[in-house]
Parts: structure tokens; sequence; C-alpha cells
């Protein structure tokens, strides 16, 4: 029996809110779930192409992590990282996006974040200057998704700011 979209949205929360941190120290922000229902940030098993995890952890903590996600959230959540979708839905029309930022302000000023990374340059394009201008705490750098051959500059400029040893300061 296929999953509807509500289903899947709310098996998405359910996992996320599992992995929520107390005070949320640094919120990164991507596009969207992926389409494949078994390949979210915050799902136990993902099995293939798992790649913003395991690109967050290795600029966070400086190690790749083994494919026991369990220990890896946990860390993330010690830490006050926490990871939230543009797009609660995966789509296929990017235009759905740019109606959506106003909702993504109103979702970080409530989480209270210490910083936000936006991850994507899409996602930068489109929520960097309303974020800013809603004085949110966003972070002015520019991150490629880590997937489609990107990891190294994604490293490279991820790195800096995940890094556990330059944490957010606090509020």
């Amino acid at each position: 029996m296929a999953t509807s979209h509500a289903e899947a949205r709310r098996r998405r929360e359910r996992a996320a809110a599992a992995f929520k941190p107390a005070h949320v120290r640094t919120l990164l922000v991507v596009e969207a779930p992926p389409s494949a229902l078994d390949r979210y940030f915050y799902f136990l098993d993902v099995d293939v192409q798992d790649s913003l995890f395991r690109h967050v952890i290795e600029a966070t903590f400086g190690t790749k992590p083994t494919r026991d996600k369990r220990p890896w959230l946990d860390a993330l959540r010690t830490e006050g990282y926490f990871l939230i979708d543009l797009s609660p839905d995966p789509f296929a029309d990017p235009n759905v996006l740019r109606p959506l930022v106003p909702q993504l302000v109103d979702r970080c000023a409530r989480l209270r974040p210490d910083r936000i990374v936006l991850i994507g340059a899409r996602v930068y394009d489109l929520a960097f200057k309303a974020l800013h201008a809603a004085t949110q705490p966003v972070v002015d750098v520019r991150l490629p998704i880590p997937g489609y051959g990107q990891r190294k500059r994604f490293l490279d400029h991820a790195t800096p700011v995940l890094s556990v040893t330059n944490p957010a300061p606090s509020r």
C-alpha cells in the first residue's frame, strides 16, 4: 500500500522530533526531504544515498560516520544541531519554494536558534535576505548541497561553520 503525502510528512516529523534538541544552537535548513521516503535525514535505517547526513556529520565532527545513525543523531542533538526543510514535502517544481519562505522565517523565529545555516544555493538565494531582514541569525555562507559532485566544496565551506570546535555563540 502506498504511503500518502500526509502520512509520509507525519513519519518524517516524528523522526525529526525524536532528535530535536531542547535548545537549537545550529539550525540547518535544506530544500526539501528526498522524494524517496526511505532516505530522510532523521530516519535510522538509510542504506543508500544518505550523502547529506554523512557530510553534515563529517563537517560537524570531523569524522566519517558509520551506518549506525543513532549515535550520530544523538550527538547532533546533544550539540544543539537540528535540520529542517524549506518545503515540508518533496517537490517536482522548484517554483513551490518561494511562497514557503515566510513560513520558514516564522518557523525559524519559533525555534530561536543561535545561528541558521542554509544548505543549497537555491535555499540561500531564496531565504537569506528574508531571514536577515527578520533579524534571524542566519550565517552568510552559500553552501552547496553535498551530493552532485560537491562533496569537497561542501566540506571545505561547511566545516569552518558547522564544526563543533567552532560552536555557535550562546544566547
